[in-house]
């Protein structure tokens, strides 16, 4: 998952969005989709795979798996530019949409998705909530770049995501996996976890990979200087969190091989409330950015914040509480398959709106 550094010119505005991808990010679906097979493949072939990967274990995750996700995770939170969060208070109204569009807006939404699709589902229900509360912090720099939206709030809001996340996410948790449904008088007895459980996976699989992103960028910016870690050093790292999430995904696919070729609607059946949730977040952030008079680079930038989710967050909670095998984890895994396509819909969405508003890039 790479990450262009150049400002893009008007002519490649307007060249065709998945030109403009990197090829790893390009076709992120096909590489899911391979993973996927090989990892049912691996299943049939090694049948004692399982008993393997649970040999040594972190928490209640097998140590490759654990490694796995923390791979996943590090790129990705090296990448943050945690030196802009000293610039809060230069656009208050942009700050206060964000946070209101990915901590409340946002949870809620796919809260209301996950009982109005999939009431009789708890694991895939459970799935979704969990990635409705882990906001983007890696594909949105991508998306908003693409759609020629501002690079320097982008940067912004994802440090802010990226530290908010340790602090909330499971207290969220709780709150729309207990505390609401119970409030609603929604049946949750068919959902089991704790909040402990979520913290513990909070700590180990974003607390860790943060604390050593941030000392990456501190010290590695300090030695080289900037241009350095960003043109050399954040290349050479970025591909790894795909090979984690593959990896992942492999292994998921490969100890729950029959539970998922025994369902193929499971894909569908949590597709569908994923690409309610792109459009309708998308369009109402990028309306309420546009009343606000933030300005059409804003607007989109606020838009691909709030629509974008870090399913590597949600994979590795999800697989840190329920397990490697749960539906939840299934859900998780689904998620980037459905996202890339959709959000780079939404990027030509958003390029459209631009020409109408007649902002150049």
């Amino acid at each position: 998952m790479t990450v262009s550094s150049s400002e893009p010119t008007a002519a490649e505005s307007d060249a065709p969005v998945l030109a403009r991808l990197s090829t790893l990010d390009r076709f992120l679906p096909l590489w899911i989709l391979l993973a996927m097979i090989a990892g049912l493949l691996l299943g049939r072939w090694l049948p004692g795979i399982q008993s393997a990967l649970n040999a040594v274990k972190l928490g209640q995750t097998s140590l490759p798996i654990a490694l796995g996700l923390l791979l996943m995770m590090y790129p990705v939170l090296a990448k943050v530019r945690y030196e802009d969060m000293g610039h809060v208070t230069g656009d208050r109204s942009l700050l206060w949409l964000s946070l209101l569009l990915n901590w409340v807006i946002g949870p809620a939404l796919m809260f209301a998705l996950a009982w109005i699709f999939l009431p009789h589902q708890p694991e895939f229900r459970t799935g979704l909530i969990v990635i409705g509360l882990a906001r983007c912090i890696a594909m949105v720099l991508i998306w908003n770049d693409l759609a020629c939206g501002d690079r320097e709030a982008a940067a912004l809001l994802v440090a802010i995501n990226s530290v908010f996340q340790i602090l909330a996410y499971a207290l969220l948790g709780t709150f729309y996996l207990k505390i609401l449904p119970a409030w609603l008088g929604l049946n949750t007895q068919d959902v089991h976890f704790s909040t402990a459980a979520i913290t513990r996976a909070v700590l180990i699989f974003l607390g860790i990979p943060l604390a050593a992103g941030y000392l990456t960028r501190r010290f590695g910016v300090r030695a080289k200087g900037i241009d350095w870690y960003e043109h050399e050093f954040i290349p050479r790292i970025s591909p790894f969190a795909l090979y984690g999430l593959l990896f992942t995904i492999v292994v998921m696919f490969a100890l729950q091989g029959k539970a998922i070729t025994s369902k193929p609607v499971a894909v569908i059946s949590v597709a569908i409330p994923l690409l309610v949730y792109f459009a309708i977040m998308w369009s109402v952030a990028f309306a309420l950015g546009t009343r606000a008079r933030l300005g059409y680079p804003k607007a989109a930038t606020v838009a691909f914040t709030a629509a974008g989710n870090n399913f590597e967050l949600a994979i590795a909670v999800s697989i840190g509480v329920w397990g490697v095998t749960s539906g939840q984890a299934l859900a998780g895994v689904i998620g980037p398959l459905i996202e890339v396509p959709a959000l780079v819909a939404l990027v030509y969405v958003s390029l459209w709106l631009r020409r109408r508003l007649s902002r150049p890039c």
